[in-house]
């Protein structure tokens, strides 16, 4: 696909790993783009919400008023990459909390929930579908506590979901932007038929 535009991966720009997004979607092929107003929505091929204090990016989104324009372009088909507080913000519950943020991932979690008893810990993971393992660094990560039928499980900590898809929609409860694994990102990238290296 020599010549081809490279895929232009918008990266919610509002608190977070935004940078340490910004340069993996750049090592993937990507071309990154801060998001943080709804006109920003425009002329993006995938979106990544990046880990964070989910509170806080939740808080802001609303601020400038991105929840619908988000929920939008992503019901629509936007290839969607949530991490840590990016999965908290897609998920359709999270429990002990009456508002859920965008609701287009079915599936309820728990923030914080490995944090309790462990601040931060890193795994090597298996992936379905991959032949290598992921090395996952987790940080106050929340937990999936259950899955709709169309969830599909890619990865498990302790037999509990930590990488899940639905359509267009991807979330980890890990931090991939932290490592120097850029497979997640160029899948996003993939997810878009803009794959330079495709």
């Amino acid at each position: 696909m020599t010549g081809a535009p490279a895929a232009v991966v918008g990266v919610l720009a509002l608190q977070g790993d935004v940078r340490e997004h910004s340069r993996m979607v750049a090592a993937a092929g990507g071309v990154a783009a801060e998001v943080r107003l709804p006109a920003d929505l425009e002329g993006i091929d995938a979106l990544i919400i990046p880990g964070g204090e989910s509170t806080a990016i939740a808080r802001l989104a609303r601020l400038y008023g991105l929840i619908d324009p988000l929920r939008r372009r992503i019901e629509s088909g936007l290839p969607t990459l949530g991490t840590c507080a990016g999965m908290i913000f897609l998920a359709s519950g999270v429990t002990g909390e009456s508002q859920p943020v965008l609701e287009v991932l079915d599936m309820v979690v728990e923030r914080n929930a490995f944090g309790r008893q462990n601040e931060s810990f890193e795994c090597s993971l298996a992936v379905d579908g991959w032949e290598e393992g992921i090395h996952a660094v987790f940080i106050r990560a929340p937990l999936v506590e259950s899955t709709g039928p169309e969830v599909e499980v890619l990865a498990e900590h302790e037999g509990r979901p930590v990488l899940v898809r639905k359509g267009n929609v991807l979330a980890a409860a890990f931090h991939p932007e932290l490592t120097d694994d850029l497979r997640l990102h160029r899948m996003l990238i993939g997810m878009t038929g803009k794959d330079r290296e495709g």
